[in-house]
């Protein structure tokens, strides 16, 4: 009877590391900077991801771009 309880909990805990593994790789915000002029109105922050970068400003508009090729990543 342990033994199935074991199996079960190992897994749910792999199904939960592989959803987590899919929303982290689809998640564009791997890298995040900010730009805040002299003020708040044209504040503007980017994410990068493995697929897209985006760029969301203070005023509530995101706009993203989706990579047309992988070779557009930059290499830092």
């Amino acid at each position: 009877m342990a033994n199935k309880g074991l199996q079960l909990l190992g897994f749910t805990l792999s199904l939960l590391g592989l959803i987590g593994l899919i929303v982290g790789t689809i998640l564009p915000q791997w890298k995040m900077s900010a730009y805040v002029g002299d003020n708040i109105i044209t504040a503007i922050a980017m994410y990068q991801g493995l697929w897209m970068s985006c760029a969301f400003q203070s005023t509530g508009q995101m706009q993203c771009k989706v990579y047309d090729s992988i070779l557009q990543l930059d290499s830092k």
